[in-house]
């Protein structure tokens, strides 16, 4: 009797531990099916097709999500405003790419700004507005649904002059957008010395706001003794 007990015990036990693998297994494989990491898909990734240079086939800008989404297979986008330049203060064509992201469910992530002036600017009227100039688009930001605007440090000057110039645009900038639009303001490593890190990370400190942050291209930084470590530091 107690043979046969232990043996349907064993058997029991047995056949719970061969569920148990089986099931492992099986979440263990439908773990291997789903990407480690999603990623989103940059709009000057296509900036030739959208400006229609080099030869390649001149695409609409506002077709930007469904390229992303039923070409690529990314469900997330990074628009950038030179392709909508002449549409900046024009809220029909926001709430129309918010409309075409939203029917392809892709989201909307971010807007990198370009050519609004120098946030570093050694003149406290061009800072300001350049300040002004950003405001636009983190309220298109907004409407979108992103959460953060990519900006550039440029500034002027000396090392540790451009350190302060850029921080004191950054920091009005992001008291701004945080207050008016709940939007963040990150800085890309675009160029001068922003592709310092060093200095990058010092501006970052002063400005000392958590919605500021920074965005890295690790195709832009420079190491310490770099040339424009070298031009500024000496």
């Amino acid at each position: 009797m107690t043979q046969a007990l232990s043996r349907r015990s064993f058997l029991a036990h047995s056949a719970l531990a061969c569920g148990g693998l089986m099931f492992s297994r099986s979440l263990f494989a439908q773990a291997a099916k789903q990407p480690i990491y999603e990623i989103s898909l940059a709009q000057w990734s296509l900036h030739k097709a959208f400006f229609g240079q080099g030869g390649a086939e001149k695409r609409d800008p506002m077709d930007f999500a469904k390229i992303a989404k039923e070409e690529c297979g990314i469900n997330a986008v990074e628009f950038v405003n030179q392709f909508y330049k002449d549409k900046k203060g024009d809220d029909a064509t926001v709430l129309e790419l918010k409309k075409r992201s939203d029917d392809l469910g892709v989201k909307n992530l971010l807007i990198m700004c370009d050519g609004e002036g120098r946030l570093g600017d050694p003149n406290e009227a061009g800072r300001a507005k350049a300040v002004e100039n950003h405001l636009r688009w983190a309220e298109w930001a907004k409407m979108l649904g992103c959460h953060s605007i990519r900006v550039n440090a440029a500034s002027e000057g000396s090392y540790w002059d451009q350190i302060g110039l850029a921080a004191d645009g950054l920091h009005r900038l992001s008291e701004a957008c945080a207050s008016q639009y709940g939007i963040n303001v990150i800085v890309e490593n675009h160029g001068g010395l922003s592709s310092n890190g060093k200095w990058l990370s010092e501006v970052m400190r002063r400005v000392g706001l958590p919605s500021c942050g920074t965005l890295p291209d690790f195709g832009n930084f420079r190491v310490a003794n770099n040339v424009w470590y070298d031009r500024y530091i000496g």
